[in-house]
């Protein structure tokens, strides 16, 4: 639900975070200059590591090769990084790096770098490199990066913590509403699938959220009557605890929507219209509804313990929502002349080694383009903001990047944009590549011609030889659809598309 079907507005949803984070910290003895730290949206940026170790954000490559580190507000040289992280590379150990990936770590991101910033800097801390002392005291990154982690969770819970409670009382402020969220689930209910709601939140924060968001005088249409929330979905799961939901999961209880309490016993099914669940796991939901893993196109904005988890233990098709790539498109198109100016160099950079091979004894000059390189990929990944692109840094991408690449099926700003396709729609992505595919033009002549063209006589023919010589068994090239390419087809389809069927 959160960040998904409820949209939180930036950055006023962040600030409040961030100010709810630094009254905690105040109570756990934290000195009253923090209170002075101002949210700055330009700076954080999802899918950052935190090396606990060292108190450095780290922007990584899918490998771990670090590509930007700050140490508080800092950003380090690249002699800096190697006398910290040998070859500028570090290993993901969770026993030392935390990995922000998502939305509601933003705030906390912020403040992690504050927090470094004020202890390195204020005159009477002596810094070290794994935190800093003053007198008997030390306090060291691991132990402030802990004690905003336990902020975060004491900010968050139901019970304690101040965020929702400020969020409902605040809605208008908070909470983007859209006219076009009751027609889209009306539309994916009339086509004939059957639609689910699973959340984190209890029923309580749930009800109020989702209450506003139909708070319309209309349903579906201008002219029909309004609707309860609930009505518009088939089933509907509250305290979740993913991604402990897609593994063993815990005991699913029935809520009772008047006063929001569990009902006691496990429920056995079957899950009704209109009624609110609680806990439970993948096993016995998927059971339930009766549906096995590429039947279920999941949404969600948490790209490990939604996306990640319902793809690698359940086999789910994934829709990300990635609300900043309203953002990344609008640099990609208004900075277009840096793209431009970027190829360009690169043309030039091609040039000064053209007609030199192996014989050469001299060196082109080519300090003066590489430098006009480094400084337009600079220009562009400012743009972004202060630790620049979510995706890329220059032309290589980051961590976060690589995980969207490799468990979304699909992703977008907001899952609203699924209103602009016909359900029967078949997405499918841009081939991907290699760099020989992207640099060589198709009608380029190989230097391994005369190997190709023995390998397709071969192949050619390999029927005529099997059947003169039946001692010698020789590979087919096939005459049906065999490899799996894009899984635009379910299995009964492929395997009626292989058979010469129709369907």
């Amino acid at each position: 639900m959160d960040y998904t079907i409820a949209e939180y507005k930036s950055p006023q949803y962040e600030k409040l975070a961030f100010n709810l984070l630094k009254n905690r910290l105040i109570t756990l003895g934290y000195p009253q200059e923090i209170l002075n730290f101002e949210y700055n949206p330009s700076f954080p940026i999802r899918g950052l590591w935190f090396d606990a170790l060292y108190g450095n954000l780290l922007k990584v490559d899918a490998y771990g090769n670090i590509l930007v580190c700050v140490h508080g507000f800092k950003f380090l040289k690249a002699s800096q990084i190697y006398d910290l992280y040998p070859n500028k590379f570090l290993q993901l150990d969770e026993a030392r790096v935390y990995v922000l990936n998502t939305l509601f770590n933003l705030p906390e991101t912020y403040l992690l770098a504050c927090l470094v910033d004020y202890f390195t800097n204020v005159f009477k801390y002596t810094t070290d490199k794994t935190g800093v002392i003053s007198g008997s005291m030390v306090i060291s990154f691991k132990s402030l990066f802990q004690d905003v982690r336990n902020a975060v969770d004491w900010v968050h819970r139901d019970a304690s913590g101040d965020m929702k409670d400020q969020t409902v009382e605040n809605l208008e402020e908070y909470v983007h509403k859209d006219e076009r969220l009751p027609m889209l689930l009306s539309r994916i209910r009339e086509s004939g699938a059957k639609l689910f709601l699973l959340t984190n939140s209890d029923y309580k924060f749930t009800n109020r959220i989702m209450t506003y968001l139909f708070d319309f005088p209309h349903g579906p249409k201008l002219g029909d009557p309004h609707r309860n929330w609930k009505s518009y979905f088939d089933i509907i799961v509250v305290d979740a605890r993913k991604p402990l939901f897609f593994g063993e999961g815990t005991v699913l209880r029935q809520v009772d929507t008047e006063t929001g309490a569990l009902k006691i016993g496990t429920h056995m099914g079957p899950l009704q219209k209109e009624q609110v669940y609680s806990g439970g796991s993948c096993d016995v939901f998927t059971q339930l509804i009766g549906a096995k893993g590429k039947d279920v196109l999941y949404v969600g904005d948490h790209i490990f313990g939604d996306i990640l988890k319902c793809k690698k233990m359940r086999g789910w098709r994934t829709f990300l929502v990635v609300p900043e790539l309203d953002q990344e498109l609008h640099v990609w198109t208004d900075k277009c002349h840096l793209f431009d100016e970027l190829q360009k160099l690169d043309v030039m950079l091609g040039e000064l080694y053209k007609n030199l091979d192996s014989s050469t004894k001299e060196k082109p000059d080519i300090s003066q383009v590489r430098n006009s390189i480094r400084e337009v990929t600079h220009k562009m990944d400012l743009s972004y903001g202060m630790m620049g692109s979510v995706f890329r840094s220059g032309s290589r991408q980051t961590f976060f990047s690589s995980q969207v690449v490799r468990y979304a099926d699909l992703y977008a700003a907001t899952f609203l944009n699924l209103i602009y396709y016909p359900f029967s729609y078949m997405f499918r992505a841009p081939a991907m590549l290699m760099p020989h595919e992207s640099t060589v033009a198709h009608e380029k002549k190989s230097a391994n011609d005369s190997r190709r063209t023995a390998i397709e006589q071969g192949l050619m023919s390999n029927h005529k030889f099997s059947s003169t010589n039946t001692n010698q068994v020789r590979p087919e090239m096939p005459k049906i659809v065999t490899h799996t390419h894009d899984e635009d087809y379910s299995d009964e389809e492929s395997d009626n598309k292989s058979d010469g069927k129709t369907v």
